[in-house]
């Protein structure tokens, strides 16, 4: 049941998004949601400790389980509601094997964006450098381009073939946030078809980060990547 569910999560937080994107889909309501705030320290908080002693959100519990990192709760809540909603892992295994992959793909780009926004916030004065900057720039440029090939190459409308997958509740946060942040349209047009065509589906608008409708500082962070 979903009141059996608990779920503590950040605003403007691509895992916590994934997880509530991956409950929107499965169609399950009415579960203990909490918004927390990194700013002032809420993610080392007793009761999120409880749940995740590495004081990290998302946390998450379901009944007694509990299952702490966003593509592992995603898989979780697939399993575990698999007769509720939309199926989230295709049948067919050629495109199960795609999902996968991007799936997992998902996080190394989600990754990959924190490398550069978060810099300064990870990185104390005295060891920051612009040779530092640079390098995670170039790295995340890659992989961006990396992500517009597999747009170009697609078969269907979504990652892995005619369904939205757990490929798609993983990728779409990341790629949201490319935008968020000021990743051109233009340099990137298979991506930004991809994110235009998938924004007003009902789930994603339904669990979009109330953080998000204003442009917050560093829009423009990501605009020469």
């Amino acid at each position: 049941m979903a009141t059996d569910i608990t779920l503590m999560c950040a605003p403007g937080c691509a895992p916590c998004w994934m997880v509530g994107l991956a409950l929107e889909e499965k169609n399950l309501k009415d579960y203990n949601y909490t918004v927390l705030s990194y700013e002032k320290g809420d993610h080392k908080s007793q009761r999120v400790l409880d749940i995740n002693p590495r004081g990290a959100l998302p946390a998450f519990k379901h009944g007694d389980n509990i299952v702490n990192e966003a593509l592992a709760i995603c898989l979780y809540v697939e399993s575990a509601f698999k007769n509720c909603g939309n199926q989230l892992i295709p049948d067919n295994f050629a495109d199960q094997a795609t999902m996968y992959q991007r799936f997992e793909e998902a996080d190394t780009l989600r990754q990959k964006i924190g490398d550069v926004l978060f810099y300064d916030l990870r990185t104390p004065p005295e060891e920051r450098t612009q040779y530092a900057v640079q390098n995670l720039s170039a790295t995340l440029t890659a992989e961006v381009q990396l992500w517009e090939t597999y747009m170009q190459k697609k078969t269907g409308p979504y990652l892995a073939g005619g369904t939205f997958t757990l490929a798609d509740v993983c990728a779409f946060p990341c790629i949201a946030a490319l935008f968020q942040y000021g990743l051109s349209q233009q340099k990137y047009p298979g991506i930004t078809d991809y994110y235009k065509a998938h924004k007003g589906r009902a789930t994603i608008v339904k669990s979009w980060p109330s953080a998000w409708p204003k442009a917050p500082k560093g829009t423009e962070a990501l605009k020469n990547i």
